[in-house]
């Protein structure tokens, strides 16, 4: 009988979101930004700044740019260059390419991303009711594991909007793939692939699966899961929190409004 007192006691905990915004969410320091019009680093100093070698420098221009799908949010760059790199709060960070996870933004044309927006609306637009997903570590290092698990505790409790895990992929609509893409895990993840019925929606869940991580550039990983499988959705962060994991499956299901969509 405990846990009926302690129900009763502390009452509904479950997230509003996303019918309203969760102060939680949109305070969690989900990623690193770079200053508008911040200073040049000096010629070989972002990779005294980025173990994963997130940040590069465009030349002639000098502008300072961050690879989101690279970085693990050691957070040691806005440490040592809080004049350059800063804290980004919010959890909607997941998008509909590799590409838009380098900040500041590279030039993109406008039709290009409205095509990428409409395709995957097209696709998606059975899975406004219900949502089966199903979930494969391709080599993770199990902390996206635990923020996944976290997606059907009381708090987030994805099943009120319609979405569940299945055992199986052949009843899945979208693979939530974790892990640097070991090459182990290769053929297991083909084989899940072709085992999902169409269409499906692959999400690439933290940086480990957006690059590789610590680990892009080892003899044991593809650096990522993009050369394994066509990536829809790609959410950033190591790991990335429940909020942002649940912002791609709101995504994939087509029940974000368009300003919320990133590109």
């Amino acid at each position: 009988m405990a846990w009926f007192w302690r129900g009763l006691r502390e009452g509904v905990v479950t997230t509003k979101y996303p019918r309203r915004a969760d102060d939680y969410a949109e305070q969690f320091p989900a990623a690193v930004s770079v200053r508008t019009h911040a200073p040049a680093l000096a010629r070989g100093e972002a990779d005294a700044l980025c173990p994963t070698g997130a940040i590069t420098t465009d030349e002639p221009s000098r502008v300072t740019r961050l690879d989101r799908g690279r970085c693990i949010l050691c957070r040691r760059c806005v440490e040592a260059r809080p004049d350059v790199f800063v804290q980004a709060h919010g959890t909607n960070t997941a998008s509909m390419g590799r590409t838009p996870l380098v900040v500041p933004a590279v030039e993109e044309t406008g039709g290009a991303l409205d095509e990428v927006r409409c395709s995957l609306a097209a696709r998606t637009a059975r899975f406004r009711r219900s949502l089966h997903i199903r979930h494969v570590d391709a080599g993770s290092d199990g902390s996206e594991e635990w923020e996944i698990a976290a997606l059907t505790n009381p708090v987030y409790d994805i099943h009120r909007l319609g979405m569940c895990f299945t055992a199986s992929p052949r009843h899945a609509d979208v693979l939530l793939v974790t892990g640097a893409g070991t090459r182990g895990m290769a053929r297991p993840l083909d084989r899940t692939l072709e085992s999902t019925a169409r269409p499906v929606i692959v999400i690439a869940v933290g940086t480990d699966a957006c690059s590789g991580g610590m680990y892009a550039d080892s003899y044991a990983t593809h650096g990522g899961i993009g050369a394994l499988a066509d990536v829809d959705i790609w959410v950033p962060g190591s790991p990335p929190s429940p909020f942002s994991i649940l912002h791609a499956l709101l995504l994939a299901a087509g029940k974000l409004p368009r300003e919320a969509i990133s590109p």
